[in-house]
């Protein structure tokens, strides 16, 4: 009897795993919110975990060409961080419409407001494109690269910032498929990305070097828009987008951009406060910033999982408040929050005990590992709050309330963390122990800040 339960148990969550990785658009406005939850968390966690395998690859491979290899790296994907803000501002912001409309049930304006995004987001991938192609050396110079550091990896730099429109394209669609209910989609196209990624990463480094990196990263991506722009076109879903819906809409398009710009300085704010630690670190010298850049692809891997988490918190609350269902939508925040919180604190103690472990598997540089686990260790001890805090944050966002979060990251990263890490590194001389416990401290700051205004539930009042 015991074993024939069992056996449905495990039949039985099977099944749901299943179910939830169908490539199927979902209402999300009835029936059971935790079960919604998962159906959502399970592919968008998937795909988070193998957006942050990009990160981890690179730099696996890319540490064994030596410290100039990865302090290239380390530089690049600071500044690539204010490409990621907005990507993520765009998808965030289409995420936030869709899911509205779909709530309203109303397909034509979510294909709409898709297809409008597209267009805004190509837009501003060819000016940085631009930017990329002619000045990739004085970005890296700006970034505080030694003459040595500019001279190997500036061709680096360049293929990967004008090469943006795949970065841009692939987080932007995967928002219109989560605002649809469809987190399966999103995820495959990562996996599909990743796995190329995988592949020609090595390959690519060992006949081209550092450059080699760039190319396979923008390669791989590029196959995951193909993969993305097929399962959108081909019409079968709930977005169902034709050629009339690319017609320019002013109307529209000044919604979007403006849900979009906030969300956008939401996370180039906060991405800036990482540019600036990585500046202050380069500072301290290149061992500690590789170790720093080490400790920082480890930590993105394990939270990129956990945002992908909270961003069933987003399409649920954006899903919910169209269907005029303001209470189910706070209700999923919460369990979501708490979730995230569970998960985190596991992520928590596997950095506390097994720093050495993790940064060992990228490099044996004395001082590179001795920073590189002091980071992990510090840094870790605010996983919790990072959980919570994440899931509020994206709960704005789908609520089309991106300039609550954006005011909030103002204040606490450039007026609290920026100065604070500089004056506690620099000028009390504290070195890395200070910038990575600025990090700690300001993430909680967040969190409580974002719980607070939550509560208040200003959100639930806005239109889009």
């Amino acid at each position: 009897m015991t074993t024939y339960t069992n056996y449905k148990s495990v039949k039985g969550i099977y099944t749901f795993i299943k179910e939830s990785l169908s490539s199927e658009e979902r209402d999300f406005t009835t029936g059971s919110i935790r079960k919604a939850i998962f159906l959502l968390a399970i592919p968008m966690i998937l795909e988070m975990s193998m957006e942050s395998v990009f990160a981890v690859v690179d730099i696996f491979f890319v540490s064994k060409l030596g410290s100039h290899a990865t302090t290239t790296v380390g530089l690049t994907e600071s500044v690539m961080a204010i490409i990621y803000s907005i990507a993520f501002g765009l998808g965030m912001a289409t995420t936030a419409m869709v899911a509205r409309r779909v709530g309203e049930k109303n397909p034509e304006g979510a294909a709409k407001s898709a297809a409008q995004s597209m267009m805004l987001a190509l837009t501003i991938s060819i000016l940085i494109s631009l930017a990329g192609l002619f000045c990739s050396k004085q970005i890296l110079h700006l970034m505080g690269a030694t003459n040595e550091v500019i001279a190997y990896g500036s061709s680096f730099t360049k293929i990967l910032l004008t090469g943006n429109a795949v970065i841009m394209l692939l987080h932007l669609m995967n928002g219109i498929f989560r605002g649809a209910g469809n987190a399966a989609i999103a995820m495959k196209s990562l996996w599909l990305a990743n796995i190329c990624n995988i592949i020609f990463c090595p390959v690519l480094i060992h006949y081209f070097g550092i450059q080699g990196a760039a190319i396979a990263t923008t390669a791989g991506r590029g196959i995951g828009v193909i993969y993305q722009l097929y399962q959108l076109l081909k019409g079968k879903g709930i977005i169902k987008i034709h050629m009339q819906h690319f017609l320019p809409d002013k109307e529209l398009l000044k919604n979007l951009l403006s849900i979009a710009t906030t969300a956008t300085m939401q996370f180039i704010i906060a991405s800036a406060s990482w540019i600036a630690m990585a500046m202050i670190m380069s500072r301290i010298g290149e061992k500690p910033m590789a170790g720093y850049t080490i400790a920082i692809r480890l930590i993105v891997f394990f939270i990129l999982p956990a945002f992908g988490l909270s961003n069933a918190a987003a399409a649920l609350v954006g899903q919910n408040l169209g269907a005029k269902q303001p209470e189910r939508a706070e209700k999923s925040v919460w369990m979501v929050a708490k979730y995230n919180a569970i998960f985190m604190g596991i992520v928590s103690l596997f950095f506390l005990i097994g720093a050495e472990f993790f940064i060992h598997r990228f490099t044996q540089e004395t001082a590179v590992v001795e920073t590189g686990v002091l980071a992990l260790r510090i840094i870790s001890l605010g996983y919790i709050f990072y959980g919570i805090g994440m899931t509020m944050m994206n709960a704005f966002n789908g609520a089309g309330d991106s300039r609550t979060p954006t005011w909030v990251n103002l204040f606490w990263f450039w007026a609290f963390q920026i100065p604070i890490a500089y004056w506690v590194a620099l000028v009390l001389k504290w070195g890395s122990i200070g910038v990575f416990l600025a990090i700690v401290v300001t993430e909680i700051a967040v969190t409580l800040t974002s719980v607070y205004l939550f509560r208040k539930g200003k959100w639930k009042t806005v239109k889009i």
